[in-house]
């Protein structure tokens, strides 16, 4: 594999938003045993799982189509667990089709993410 592909460059929103998410899916976590909601034990463990990604992507920060992958699953990662998070909390969703828009996008950032292996490096 040539190593010019996955250059180390941080990408530090990635990053952050990634350590929010893993903090987040703790939270949630405590929240889901304490308190209960249909959703927030989902909520919590796609936070829990995505963080790792984010972390992951934001630290290797690699190329182009990489950080795009992140990028993706972080909105839709912020659109599936906050319709669920909204369903529990507000009792109603935070946007029409935000879920599955939300679920959607992430198998795409997800899918993007497995095509970087693929990216031609900068020249």
């Amino acid at each position: 594999m040539n190593s010019s592909r996955f250059a180390f460059e941080p990408c530090a929103p990635l990053v952050s938003t990634g350590g929010l998410c893993g903090a987040a899916g703790v939270a949630l976590s405590a929240a889901a045993a304490h308190v209960g909601g249909a959703f927030t034990a989902t909520v919590a463990s796609f936070l829990l799982t995505h963080a790792l990604a984010l972390l992951a992507v934001g630290l290797v920060g690699g190329n182009r189509v990489l950080r795009l992958g992140g990028l993706v699953l972080l909105v839709g990662l912020v659109l599936f667990c906050g319709d669920l998070l909204a369903r529990d909390f507000l009792g109603r969703r935070l946007l029409p089709f935000a879920a599955p828009t939300g679920g959607t996008l992430l198998i795409l950032g997800w899918l993007t993410i497995a095509a970087s292996a693929f990216a031609r490096p900068r020249t």
